[in-house]
């Protein structure tokens, strides 16, 4: 497991502790992260740069999920998967460093662990259709014969800025 992923994995584990627990205190949640990234810095500021960027945009997230989720309610959803699609969804949406494909495989190695056997395939169906969605919705209006830009390096305007790029050259697998 890469450095990053493991970023990911505590995001993941924060994300659904929040929303099973809105009342845990920051300090409790920085605690958590500090301690299962060894206190990494870098690592550390890239696991809560994910977690205030899906908290952020959460209300678009979810409504791009319902969108791209058809006949699934988001409230219907596992609460585990939820998360991950929302993970998933916010690093395809507004971490434009980030290749949509590596966002999706990083969603998709995240459901096989913590989640159901169908859930990957579940995951997969609706980040896949988020990001035909997006490819879409940038293609220049009124130019039928033109095609979007290639999802990994497509990006969405946003304040949000994750720190660091995926492809780090210091990244070396863990555990």
């Amino acid at each position: 497991m890469t450095r990053r992923s493991r970023g990911r994995e505590v995001a993941l584990q924060v994300l659904y502790q929040v929303e099973q627990n809105a009342h845990v205190p920051i300090p409790e949640v920085r605690q958590f992260i500090q301690r299962r990234l060894l206190a990494d810095r870098k690592l550390c500021e890239f696991t809560e740069g994910l977690i205030a960027g899906v908290k952020e945009h959460q209300a678009r997230i979810d409504a791009l999920i319902s969108e791209a989720a058809d006949n699934w309610r988001l409230d219907r959803m596992a609460a585990i998967d939820r998360n991950i699609l929302r993970l998933g969804a916010y690093e395809i949406m507004f971490c434009p460093e980030v290749p949509a494909r590596v966002a999706i495989n990083e969603a998709l190695e995240l459901a096989k662990r913590y989640s159901t056997a169908q859930s990957s395939r579940f995951v997969n169906g609706i980040l896949d259709r988020l990001l035909q969605l997006r490819m879409t919705s940038a293609q220049p209006a009124g130019d039928p014969d033109s095609t979007p830009a290639d999802p990994g390096t497509e990006s969405i305007p946003t304040d949000a800025n994750p720190p660091d790029t995926e492809a780090s050259p210091d990244e070396t697998p863990s555990e």
